[in-house]
């Protein structure tokens, strides 16, 4: 279950509360992953080159929301305003490699980064996934710059050995403000329609759809129906279209679309195909927009997609644990196992990690797999980690095995207790009562008052 956010935030501060964006109150099962594109982070150069150096704070607001909740960020890319993040579930770690990220550039002819598009791509399960986030050219006279520049977007290429192009992978998302308008309609024509909930009457002008009839490139994406109200341009805090002396016409600016390739492959052969020679299929269970958030004149776009895919990866690369009981007072174990053709390297680690972390480097501490070797065969091998590394307070953590050659986690633990140190704890409560005995007794001073 994947959900997929899209939200031109206008360079605000995140909002107080996420829950119902993240859909995090659904009775559904959880979400496997959560993908979120913004546009308009706060791009000023200040904040930007600060945010190189460290987690911008929509990143790290959307960590705080949802490492507690089992969510570790897997990747994120930053263009100036363009920000796009990828959380998922401890349990899919292991099956995801591969992962690289992208931005190209199309503000100014390509020499600045207001407009253009971040992407993320990885195998997941076996199968080759892309995320893109773009941020088009406004205005409505601008169709054709917006479709030259995505194009542009499509053409480019990751870095790195067998790495298929935006086009090749098996699942390619694509959203964004892509800052289509709605065409020859009038403003109060346009409004009208939307206040009477026909929305139905908008959809043949709107520019995307339009393009869609026209251009081969766009024919294989797909769009759930536009049932909810156009997403921009809004007074802030509000749901009342643009007051302003500019009064922008309502447009559906804000997109999610998708191509599966095998579909695409298959749909231009003359020969019927079945489902079941189909080993990646995605669903749209939910499109819809979220008219309660106002800190920007766009409202964000969320999409909850299925994906239901034939894993061609079943197994992790390395299979790890903890040995015997562990204790912040001893020197501990760690076994792994990996798969005879997994490649190691002498820049492999495992990190301990807390239950709740955020991300890869989010760790307590590491042991490197060959310095700190201590028995190895065939089936097995053991590491050991300090004592003098290990949280006196003990708690509930996992145990990641970080590849180098992969630039991934390949194997996770299950959580595991670790002991708290007794004797440091021992010592720390007697120092208290003995502060505590030796403090003055001040209260017969004050009897007298």
């Amino acid at each position: 279950r994947l959900h997929l956010v899209t939200w031109n935030v206008g360079t605000a501060s995140p909002p107080p509360d996420v829950t119902s964006l993240l859909q995090l109150n659904s009775l559904d099962p959880t979400m496997d992953m959560y993908v979120i594109g913004l546009q308009e982070v706060n791009s000023r150069i200040t904040n930007f080159l600060s945010d190189l150096a460290f987690d911008d704070p929509w990143s790290i607001f959307f960590m705080t929301v949802l490492s507690p909740l089992g969510y570790i960020k897997l990747s994120s890319v930053r263009m100036q305003g363009l920000l796009l993040l990828v959380f998922v579930k401890h349990v899919h770690l292991p099956f995801i490699r591969d992962i690289h990220t992208h931005y190209t550039r199309t503000g100014l002819y390509g020499y600045w980064g207001n407009k253009g598009g971040v992407t993320i791509r990885m195998s997941l399960y076996g199968h080759t996934i892309c995320f893109m986030n773009c941020h088009l050219p406004a205005h409505i006279e601008n169709t054709e710059q917006r479709l030259d520049d995505f194009e542009k977007i499509l053409e480019m290429q990751f870095e790195g050995e067998n790495i298929p192009s935006t086009l090749d992978h098996d699942v390619l998302f694509w959203f964004g403000d892509l800052n289509f308008r709605i065409a020859d309609y009038g403003i109060h024509f346009v409004r009208e329609s939307i206040n009477n909930k026909r929305y139905n009457l908008l959809w043949e002008k709107d520019q995307l759809n339009m393009a869609k009839k026209k251009e081969a490139f766009l024919q294989e994406f797909i769009e759930g129906p536009l049932q909810f109200k156009p997403t921009y341009k809004f007074d802030l805090y509000s749901d009342v279209y643009d007051t302003s002396e500019k009064k922008r016409k309502p447009a559906w600016t804000d997109r999610i679309l998708w191509r599966v390739k095998n579909l695409c492959q298959h749909a231009s052969k003359e020969d019927e195909f079945s489902a079941e020679e189909q080993t990646i299929s995605v669903t749209l269970n939910n499109y819809i927009s979220h008219m309660s958030y106002g800190i920007s004149d766009h409202k964000p776009v969320t999409g909850t997609f299925g994906l239901e895919l034939k894993p061609l990866l079943s197994d992790p690369l390395v299979m790890l644990n903890p040995e015997g009981e562990w204790s912040a007072e001893h020197d501990v174990l760690i076994s792994y196992s990996a798969v005879p053709e997994f490649p190691s390297s002498a820049w492999d680690w495992i990190g301990l990690f807390k239950v709740a972390f955020r991300h890869v480097n989010d760790y307590v501490t590491y042991a490197w797999v060959e310095d700190d070797e201590i028995s190895s065969n065939k089936d097995r091998k053991q590491v050991y980690m300090s004592a003098a590394e290990i949280p006196d307070m003990g708690g509930e953590f996992l145990l990641c095995y970080y590849s180098n050659n992969f630039q991934s986690i390949v194997g996770i633990s299950q959580p595991f207790q670790i002991q708290p140190n007794r004797t440091l704890m021992e010592k720390d409560l007697t120092q208290e009562e003995n502060s505590w005995m030796q403090k003055p007794d001040n209260l017969e001073s004050h009897d007298e008052f």
